[in-house]
């Protein structure tokens, strides 16, 4: 399911965290669970990633993460403070280290002059305090946004876990 590439940048992942005996869990929408998933591709993930929100709706970002219906309806769900949102509500409700989220438009339709397709909105937070997010936009169709969406993601998971 995965090329060797994307199950190299999730063993960096899993070795990082490992290293500084972190867990992690994702929030994700337009990826629909492929970072998740390709987390625990690799054998003996579970001792790393302690689970994964699909929240493809807005309201369940709302139900399962607490983004906030006024969030949501000042900037989208496709928006720095939506992903911010997102990855707050990974940490306050999952006992981790490390949280991901992301949100974006992955095409073919759905996107705006301000919200193109391939825009897509990244989330991390950490326990120890602290969220930053990254703004993207991929180009390509769908599966090739959605490919390099985890591809960064798991980037931006492994560049966190070693600071």
């Amino acid at each position: 399911m995965f090329g060797p590439e994307t199950l190299s940048l999730a063993q960096s992942v899993l070795e990082v965290c490992r290293a500084r005996n972190w867990r992690l869990a994702t929030a994700e929408s337009c990826t629909g669970g492929l970072v998740a998933a390709a987390l625990t591709a690799i054998a003996g993930s579970s001792d790393v990633v302690e689970r994964g929100f699909v929240t493809y709706s807005n309201e369940a970002k709302m139900a399962l993460l607490g983004v906030r219906s006024e969030t949501l309806a000042a900037y989208g769900a496709v928006s720095t403070e939506t992903a911010t949102e997102m990855a707050r509500g990974v940490i306050e409700r999952a006992p981790v280290d490390l949280a991901l989220s992301v949100t974006g438009v992955a095409g073919p339709g759905g996107g705006s002059p301000h919200k193109p397709v391939g825009l897509v909105h990244f989330g991390l937070a950490c326990r120890k305090g602290g969220c930053r997010t990254e703004r993207r936009v991929f180009p390509g169709d769908r599966t090739a946004v959605r490919d390099a969406a985890l591809a960064r993601a798991l980037e931006l998971l492994a560049a966190e876990a070693r600071l």
